[in-house]
């Protein structure tokens, strides 16, 4: 009776002890969900926030370049490695492709696709996450993460697109942790699928629920029933939601992994209770019974150790067992490798074989030997260690970026390396993209914000001075302008060599945009070494620079000053601060530094209250365009008006064009300024033909930035259907700066024009970049000569041969002839001796508001008798 009762205790601790391992595991499952949801949660922000960096990169570099990005030749530069499973395109308004890290050479067009006409409506907001989808340019599924481009003035200009593989958001550093009926999932939050994995990396599903759930909490974990999945088992589910992206991170247990390990511990009590019931209730075959038990022992011990290696050596990671070695002192010294997998021997060049018994000192580790023993010590002390090695070149593990993983085991060390280079080579490529200006290969603007908190910190502990100085490239502009954005780059790649060439080593330049670098000087002793910099910075400058097509350029540096901590006590102060002394060294003259003062910013107030002005005066329209008549040279018959542009200020009445339009041009503004004064100019011509007054055309100024980026042609079509004026009214008068651009460019732009029936004037010919070639290539109509030559026909024969061999060449190319400036009857009569076809100047008119205009109609002919030729009388 005594064993009978001793057997039902027996079984009764059994029953008890299993159902408390049972709800052990289970918590634990939940744990483990919970925590592995949340690491791949971060894991997939830092991924988007690396994505949307590029994005946002790109989209700021095809704004400020106008569109001139070459994803091509990044890619030829290394920016994007070919196994990075990650591809950048950039699509143009129209849906074209414009450049893309893939071969972009052939034709497509995906404006009908859904994302890009999110981005066209404005419905996508800011990045717009697609599900995953069969891109035919890539061969394979992609999911795509794109955002809007925009023009200067904030209408639609395209898309740039980032497209990734599913694997990469499904790529997880902590797979280790899942079984092989395990899942990790990202879906969006309106319940789409992205992408999934199943296992420990060993395959990739399409979706595991039969339904995407649709989550409403940010998190939780949650038991579902295998009805929810495609394999019909049951999971303990958690989710996390993505603080500032639309995604959720989702983690499956299976609840049949956890029963297995249940059942594993519940047949071995079980054993043991039978074992004590039948040891209690049969005394007498006790040896046979426990000689029994201990074979059956040994059996399972083989069976689970051959489990063990099927397992290891399949796996992706690679797994040591290593025994803790110690001196007579008891302290570590060394430690030897006692058991490891096939892959675990391979990351170390070696068969498995070779690396069994090894110690760590008989490998070659070299001097990093020492590292590795105090992290192996660390662990024994504390029982665990984890993290992500860059490999150094010393040790003997032959592959780049390592997740590590150190857990203590009886005297020593159970560790697991997984192979994580692929997934570090996309982290790196794209923060490199992030904070790489592609332009010079210079840190950017964002990475200097994020360098510069940790600079200034740096200097306030151990009391150090910095510097900084803001570099602008004086007219620099000029070069875009005249030979085109390709030799633009050209001259920036080299003006930042140079600045390179005279810093230290330890001190940094970055290109901010456009023309403006900015170098932070560290541990510096006082204000004169940061003028000593200044100095060479500008003296390496005044050496011309030649381009690839043989031409020289000079360019000179205006430099502004700012030093921590008597000019800021942080980096955006400090930035600031540097800015206005820039400015104040190009008010001075250009070519020259200037330190920080406190009154440079109210100088600097001024002149943002000014530009303030002249952007609300664009808005609110206080302008005006004044008349200035171009007559017959021989008759002075009317041929054409010239608008110009008066500001009306509604305090300081009529402002001159030059105290305006230099800002206007420096600024951008005067795109929308040339914007405003065309359909002014094409609105009085339409009011004049409805007073039935005998019009002439009227001949718009169009400055070099209004060309490249204003497309003309649609904007004076647009104008002249909206107010239904004939294209012989209007004449375009453009600099030869315009002429001179980047490939056909130009010369599309100049068609388009012409094949709206437009007469196109060259204006001011002479002072710019004269070339007859230029004349010779684009169709033009009228040459329009500079005033400075008609000042010179009266004082000599020199002048006046000048003017004849301006008149012949423009002859010979069936162009007419404009002499501008004429102020005097000499210098008519001499232009009417020259054969000049037409002319222009206060001894004709001023310029005369539109009131006055009619007058002229009227008169039609504005010489006195006395001056009209006699060969051309009326």
């Amino acid at each position: 009776m005594l064993s009978v009762f001793l057997a039902g205790v027996l079984w009764a601790l059994t029953l008890s002890k299993l159902s408390r391992d049972r709800a052990a595991l289970t918590d634990n499952a939940i744990r483990q969900a919970s925590s592995l949801s949340k690491t791949y949660a971060e894991q997939l922000t830092r991924s988007l926030e690396q994505i949307d960096q590029v994005t946002l990169h790109l989209k700021h570099y095809w704004r400020v370049t106008h569109g001139l990005v070459n994803l091509e030749k990044q890619m030829q530069e290394g920016l994007f490695p070919v196994s990075a499973h990650l591809y950048v395109t950039i699509v143009d308004r129209n849906g074209w492709v414009a450049t893309s890290t893939l071969d972009s050479s052939g034709s497509q067009n995906i404006s009908g696709r859904d994302y890009f006409q999110f981005h066209k409506s404005g419905l996508a907001g800011g990045l717009l996450i697609s599900e995953p989808a069969l891109g035919r340019r890539y061969g394979k599924t992609v999911i795509r993460f794109s955002r809007r481009l925009d023009t200067a003035d904030g209408s639609f200009d395209g898309i740039v697109l980032v497209a990734v593989e599913p694997i990469y958001l499904a790529s997880f550093t902590d797979e280790s942790g899942l079984g092989k009926s395990d899942f990790l999932s990202v879906g969006r939050s309106d319940g789409s699928f992205l992408a999934s994995k199943m296992g420990a990396g060993i395959r990739s599903m399409e979706n595991v629920f039969r339904t995407p759930p649709v989550f409403g909490s940010d998190k939780d974990v949650v038991a579902m029933k295998r009805e929810n999945f495609i394999d019909d088992q049951a999971r303990i589910v958690a989710w996390q939601k993505l603080k500032n992206y639309p995604l959720v991170s989702t983690v499956g247990i299976s609840e049949e992994g956890i029963q297995a390990s249940y059942k594993e511990r519940a047949k071995y009590y079980w054993s043991l209770a039978i074992a004590g019931s039948v040891l209690l209730l049969l005394l007498a075959a006790s040896g046979i019974v426990v000689t029994t038990r201990l074979a059956w022992r040994k059996r399972q011990t083989e069976k689970i150790e051959r489990t063990y290696r099927l397992a290891t050596d399949g796996a992706r990671e690679g797994f040591y067992i290593v025994r803790t070695l110690y001196d007579e002192e008891e302290r570590v010294v060394d430690f030897l490798v006692e058991d490891c997998n096939e892959r675990g021997a391979t990351y170390y060049g070696m068969l498995r074989t070779q690396l069994i018994g090894k110690k760590f000192s008989e490998m070659p580790f070299g001097s990093y030997l020492s590292e590795v023993v105090r992290i192996f010590s660390g662990a024994m002390q504390t029982g665990f260690y984890e993290d992500e090695l860059k490999v150094p070149a010393e040790s003997p593990l032959q592959v780049a970026w390592v997740h590590r993983r150190l857990v203590r085991s009886g005297d020593g060390l159970a560790v697991t390396l997984r192979d994580i280079s692929d997934m570090k080579a996309h982290e790196e490529a794209l923060s490199r993209l992030a904070n790489m200006d592609a332009v010079t290969a210079l840190p950017n603007r964002h990475w200097l914000m994020n360098h510069l908190p940790t600079a200034v910190m740096r200097a306030r502990e151990s009391g150090a001075t910095l510097a900084m100085l803001f570099v602008d490239l004086d007219d620099f502009k000029n070069i875009n302008d005249t030979m085109g954005h390709a030799a633009g780059d050209e001259l920036l790649r080299a003006a930042a060599a140079r600045l390179r060439s005279v810093i230290r080593p330890q001190d940094n330049v970055v290109r901010l945009g456009g023309d403006e670098f900015t170098v932070i000087l560290e541990r510096v002793e006082s204000s004169s070494d940061a003028a000593r910099v200044a100095e060479r910075i500008i003296s390496s400058l005044d050496t011309p620079f030649v381009l690839a097509d043989a031409s020289l350029h000079a360019v000179k540096a205006s430099i502004g000053i700012s030093m921590f901590p008597h000019d800021g006590g942080d980096g955006e102060t400090l930035l600031k601060h540097a800015d206005i002394a820039m400015y104040a060294a190009k008010a001075n003259g250009k070519g020259q530094y200037e330190f920080y003062r406190p009154q440079l910013s109210e100088r600097l107030v001024v002149r943002l209250d000014r530009e303030q002005a002249l952007r609300k005066a664009i808005e609110l329209d206080e302008f005006v365009l004044f008349y200035q008549p171009r007559v017959d040279t021989f008759t002075g018959e009317l041929r054409s008006l010239e608008a110009l542009v008066r500001w009306m200020h509604p305090e300081r009445g009529l402002v001159p064009p030059q105290e305006f339009i230099p800002m206007a041009e420096e600024t951008g503004l005067i795109v929308q300024l040339g914007e405003l004064v065309i359909r002014k100019a094409c609105a009085q011509l339409a009011q004049w033909r409805r007073q039935h007054l005998p019009v002439v055309p009227v001949s718009i100024n169009v400055s070099p930035r209004q060309f490249n980026e204003g497309n003309l042609s649609a904007l004076f079509s647009a104008c002249m259907s909206e107010q239904d004026i004939a294209p012989s009214l209007i004449e375009i008068e453009i600099t030869e700066s315009c002429m001179i651009g980047e490939g056909n460019a130009v010369n599309e732009e100049l068609s388009a024009i012409e094949a709206l029936g437009i007469k196109l004037l060259v204006d001011d010919f002479g002072t710019g970049y004269s070339s007859l070639s230029h004349l010779q290539r684009l169709d033009f109509d009228i040459l329009k000569v500079d005033r400075a030559f008609t000042a010179q026909l009266c004082n000599g024969k020199e002048g006046e041969a000048f003017f004849m061999a301006i008149l012949s060449m423009a002859h010979v190319l069936g162009m007419g002839v404009v002499a501008e400036g004429v102020e005097t009857a000499e210098q008519l009569h001499v232009l009417q001796a020259l054969s000049c076809n037409e002319v222009q100047g206060y001894f004709i008119s001023r310029p005369v508001p539109a009131s006055e205009v009619p007058d002229f109609f009227a008169r039609r002919y504005l010489f006195h008798a006395e001056h009209r030729s006699p060969l051309h009388a009326v």
